[in-house]
């Protein structure tokens, strides 16, 4: 399949690539590089030995999409592009919705001219807000407490509003859960710009020795240990759910939102001590005030991903660990060492 793959270069992108051109789908990227380096795209192919197109382009420039989706001509694609740290997004709101809303617009603009009505999109659990009930399904209300989800959970209302509104479009909306992990090979992985606003990749890089300590953002909260209970998966799974979607994709009349998750919930300390363990010393850290839009848990029912997608999770929490130390260890200043 001719897959149109938007933000490939980044995290969860270049290891969907992995998976994509390992079962010999033809992938198009189209990636701004504001956060992201061109030299995932080149361990991307140096990992798959397979020919892969790539143009620098913004998703907000609506004029050159276009142009590059009419001459890719895709049957499918994968929407990665956009904006994600929850407390960027409080002092930059603007930017997050040009970005995550603006930019969404104009891929479907982009993907009309083209003649492509099947997407894939990277949505988020954010959009579910404090839990009525857990885990959470897709039937939840959806009540974003914070920018970030507010701008995935309009970007969902955008493709469920043009995917319903004519014969022939599909948008499978991927609400993932806490992405985390490596490739096995240490060759690609999360490289964040800037200080880390996620858990692990932070914790790495206080065992590199590139940060002091890890500062645990409440302990206070309503859970077995009192620190934020997440349901981390590992960036592989994740990746793989996403070659799974294309085949229901391709068959979808209208929009369908899947939970990507395990279904376990790990606390943050929790994955403090199994890190610790991986790298074979205790790593500091300091207790912090709570994060403004944390909630103390998020797990989620990924039933429905079992029944529609054929798939699973199969990665625990020892080999996201293993294979986040084995690409921190290999690369500690990430893609640009």
């Amino acid at each position: 399949m001719r897959v149109l793959v938007t933000g490939g270069a980044g995290f969860i992108g270049s290891h969907t690539l992995v998976e994509l051109l390992g079962q010999g789908h033809h992938c198009c990227v189209v990636d701004s590089f504001a956060t992201s380096s061109p030299e995932a795209l080149a361990r991307v192919r140096e990992l798959t030995n397979a020919p892969l197109d790539a143009h620098e382009a913004d998703i907000r420039d609506t004029a050159r999409l276009t142009g590059i989706a009419e001459e890719f001509r895709p049957e499918a694609v994968i929407h990665f592009a956009g904006l994600k740290a929850v407390g960027e997004s409080a002092e930059r709101p603007v930017d997050y919705y040009e970005v995550n809303v603006g930019g969404t617009l104009s891929l479907i603009r982009a993907m009309e001219a083209a003649g492509c009505g099947r997407v894939i999109f990277s949505s988020s659990a954010t959009v579910y807000g404090d839990p009525e009930y857990l885990p959470f399904d897709e039937a939840h209300p959806l009540k974003p407490i914070n920018v970030y989800g507010q701008t995935k959970a309009m970007a969902e209302r955008v493709l469920s509003d043009w995917a319903g509104a004519a014969p022939g479009r599909g948008a499978v909306l991927l609400r993932y859960f806490n992405p985390v992990g490596a490739h096995a090979s240490g060759r690609i992985g999360e490289d964040p710009a800037g200080i880390p606003s996620n858990l692990m990749p932070f914790l790495a890089q206080v065992a590199s020795g590139e940060r002091e300590r890890l500062s645990i953002f409440g302990d206070d909260y309503d859970t077995p240990d009192g620190t934020g209970v997440r349901d981390y998966i590992h960036v592989v799974d994740l990746a793989r759910a996403h070659v799974a979607a294309l085949g229901r994709v391709a068959a979808l009349e209208g929009a369908e939102p899947i939970n990507v998750g395990t279904g376990r919930g790990y606390s943050v300390k929790e994955m403090h001590a199994a890190f610790s363990k991986v790298v074979g010393r205790e790593l500091p850290y300091e207790i912090a005030p709570r994060r403004a839009g944390d909630i103390a848990t998020s797990v989620a029912d990924p039933s429905r991903a079992r029944e529609r997608l054929g798939w699973e999770a199969a990665h625990g929490i020892e080999d996201m660990a293993k294979s986040i130390w084995a690409w921190q260890s290999a690369n500690p200043r990430g893609y640009r060492g």
